[in-house]
Parts: structure tokens; sequence; C-alpha cells
């Protein structure tokens, strides 16, 4: 017999006051169960993939939750049933319930057949290669996988994570996760293509499905696991969308206070005015718009104030499924670019944080075009000069 509506279980983020200002210091999972009729099994960071391999076991998925047990983002992510969240909105000690809701790969994907890319030729990586080539900085690839075989990846691939309820692997079933891997670091091995940072390190986290498409809340519990690597640099998201629930920007704003270097793609709903989708429209992750081989604005990439700098994002050639190379267009190609520079001027500027990382990307660019900042924001990245800056960089200020 099928659930009403009134029971069937969607998937919705709660979010909870700080714990200091609930009125009854309960714990937030406390909370949650004591409005819902059934226990809900919750995972962390560290075990979120056992969801992945609960598939096909039998185990009823709809009551696996995720607890995110950060001070300023204090949230849970579960199923529940229509009642069971009125309950939930009635609660003093919660400060909101919302929808969970689809992320998707922002790009437009077209072919081609060692050889330096014209985006990073475009964007002075080379210049920079001789104060920086991005040793040991660790960069997530939040993405659909990366994959591992590839033999232009593999030299600086290391273990990362799926969140992707049914794909346990962090394998790229896509495509598009290996083509930002690629642009970002590409290793320097005589080989296919080099990246902007060749010795920077790949870390595949995979919160998008093989399909191109994955739930907010799977980008939440990234960045919750993320913010636990030990030395985590810089997070490349090239993916976003409309709608996005304000857990995750709170989730952003802690990552961001953590140390990690949020950079996203503007989106492709150009060119039409204000249209940045989320992430990237939060002030604590970087917005970055597409530009063609003569640095013009591409007529798909995302306009707003959002927008911080621009970088290569019309026919990227870089690393693809299966071993080999091709082109795809999108600012989710852009966004690579600004991720492997931000590699090389941290590996220039080993102790700085990444608000000082930040300054250098948006203080060191091209005018390039019309200057429009709503197109192109500040410019386009110029890693040759952010790298060889010899100051101590003063902090971004958002």
């Amino acid at each position: 017999m099928p659930k009403s509506p009134k029971n069937e279980r969607k998937p919705v983020i709660v979010t909870f006051k700080r714990k200091d200002k609930r009125s009854t210091k309960s714990d937030k999972q406390e909370i949650l169960q004591s409005a819902i009729n059934a226990d809900v099994n919750f995972l962390t960071s560290n075990d979120f993939s056992k969801q992945a391999r609960a598939v096909g076991s039998g185990e009823d998925l709809s009551m696996i939750g995720y607890d995110v047990n950060r001070y300023k983002a204090p949230l849970l992510m579960a199923n529940l049933t229509s009642d069971e969240i009125d309950k939930l909105k009635k609660n003093s000690d919660v400060a909101k319930v919302e929808a969970d809701g689809k992320m998707y790969a922002l790009d437009g994907p077209s072919a081609l057949a060692q050889t330096t890319p014209i985006g990073v030729t475009q964007v002075k990586a080379p210049a920079a290669w001789p104060s920086s080539q991005g040793e040991g900085i660790k960069v997530f690839i939040c993405d659909t996988g990366i994959d591992s075989d590839h033999p232009d990846l593999v030299s600086n691939l290391r273990d990362g994570k799926s969140f992707v309820t049914n794909e346990s692997t962090t394998e790229d079933f896509h495509g598009h996760g290996t083509h930002c891997a690629g642009t970002v670091a590409a290793a320097m091995n005589n080989t296919a293509v080099v990246g902007v940072a060749p010795y920077a390190y790949l870390y595949p986290v995979k919160v998008l499905a093989a399909n191109g498409s994955g739930n907010w809340s799977w980008l939440i519990a990234a960045l919750d696991w993320i913010m636990d690597k030990k030395g985590a640099r810089v997070a490349s998201m090239s993916l976003g969308g409309g709608g996005a629930p304000t857990a995750l920007g709170d989730m952003c704003e802690a990552a961001y206070d953590d140390g990690v270097l949020l950079v996203a793609a503007a989106g492709n709903q150009g060119p039409g005015p204000n249209t940045v989708g989320f992430p990237a429209k939060y002030p604590h992750v970087m917005a970055i718009a597409a530009v063609d081989s003569s640095d013009i604005v591409a007529g798909f990439s995302s306009r707003g104030p959002e927008v911080e700098v621009c970088a290569p994002g019309v026919q990227v050639l870089s690393t693809t499924r299966g071993g080999g190379t091709g082109t795809m267009s999108g600012t989710s190609m852009a966004c690579p670019h600004v991720s492997g520079v931000a590699a090389l001027a941290w590996g220039s500027h080993r102790g700085s944080n990444n608000k000082q990382v930040r300054w250098l990307l948006n203080t060191f660019v091209d005018k390039v075009g019309d200057q429009d900042p709503l197109k192109y924001g500040k410019g386009r990245v110029d890693a040759n000069t952010a790298a060889f800056y010899l100051n101590n960089p003063p902090e971004f200020v958002i």
C-alpha cells in the first residue's frame, strides 16, 4: 500500500540554534528524535559513505541522517514526514527547516584530441612556475569524482570521499570532475596536457552523481569533511544551482572561517543580469566567470555583483575520463583555473591564510574586455604577478 503524501518522507536540512542559545540546552539529535516516530541512524563525515554501501543491503535509507556538528553550522539532515517537519518548526530551539534541493555540473561539453592548454598560458601559469608549481597544496575537487587511472592525474591524486548516496567510490562515471581536476593539476610529465599547478595534490570529493546532479546536503557534508582534513587549502566547486538552503551558506561561512578558500563557478545562465547561482553567490565564496581565448566574456557566463574574477572557460582542453584529453566549455572550466592559480599563489606564500590568497587573486588581475565588473569581476586572474608578489599580502575583506 503506497504511503500517503502526509506520511511520505522527504529530505530536509534542519538548522538549530547554537547550543548556548537553546532554551533546553538539548542535543540536536535529541530534539529531532522527540519530533519523529522512528529511530534515525545519524552519520558523520567519517562514516558518510556507509549510506552508499547500504544500497541493496536492505537497510532503510530513509532512516539514515547526517550530523554536522559545527558551532557556526549546527545542522542535521534527515528524511522527515510533513507532520514531523511541522513539529520541528514549532520547536523554539530550531532555527529553520528547509527542503534539500539539487545542484548541477555547470558545463557544456564538446570534443577534441605534452601540450600546454591555452587557458593555462592565458592565466600566465608557466611564467609563475619558477616561483611555484603548487607543490603539495591540497585542492579538493567537489564534483563527479576523478578518473584514478588517468596517467596525467595519478601522481597527484590523493584519497578522497564520496557523498553520493548510491556511489561509494570516488571514480568518475561522468567525466566532469576529471576534466576540472586536470585543469588544476595535470602532471608535468611530458604527456597529454599540463595543469595550472602541476604539483598540487588533488582530492576527489564526489558530490555529483553519474548524471551530473547532486543534493545540496551532499555538498554540506563534503565541506564538513574537508574542514577535518589537516592542511586543506582550496575547495573547487564547478557546480551550482538556484534555491539553495541557507544551511549551505552557513556551512560555507564555517569552512571559510576555518581557513578553506572556496572557489565556485558563477553559473551558465548568462547573458542576463543577476544570474549568479549558489554557492558562488555567497560572500565567503569566490564567484568565477568565464572568458574565451580572447578574454571576452562568454555569452553563457552568469552576470552579477557577486562575480569576483574571471578565467578561461570556452573550449578548455583538459583530461577526460578514460585516459584521454578533450575540450569542455562552461564556468565549470573557469573555476579550476582559479583554483590552480590559488595553489600557485599559496605555494609561493606558504605562511599566508585563505583570506590573503584571496586578496592576491583579486589584486593581481589583467583588465579585460569592457571591464564591466558584473561580467568580469576585478579581471582575469594573473598567476605570474600573484606568485611573485614579494610582500606579506593583506587579508581580503568581504
